[in-house]
């Protein structure tokens, strides 16, 4: 799993009972749009997100309708099992000294 990968699966499990927008978890996360978006398309490709679009008219609200993603249950669990894998110490490979 990549860096960037972990840090938007950490957003999105401070909160993991909400649904989250892009623009939210790449503030959350310190990464820019263009990395994010994949991203959130490969995890929802993978099932740990659903998304939908939200249900507003952009002229009435002045900016465009947000799509949000939520983590799936197995998602979820997977997400947890990530996150505890990487705050695990590296073990340190090394011959005889």
């Amino acid at each position: 799993m990549t860096i960037p990968t972990r840090l938007v699966l950490e957003a999105m499990l401070a909160e993991p009972e909400r649904e989250h927008f892009g623009r939210r978890i790449g503030e959350a996360a310190g990464l820019p749009s263009g990395t994010v978006h994949p991203i959130l398309a490969r995890l929802e490709r993978a099932g740990w997100l659903t998304s939908r679009w939200e249900d507003v008219d952009p002229t009435a609200e002045g900016r465009p309708r947000r799509r949000y993603y939520r983590l799936t249950p197995d998602g979820l669990g997977r997400a947890r099992a990530a996150a505890e894998r990487a705050r695990r110490p590296a073990v340190a490979w090394g011959g005889a000294s």
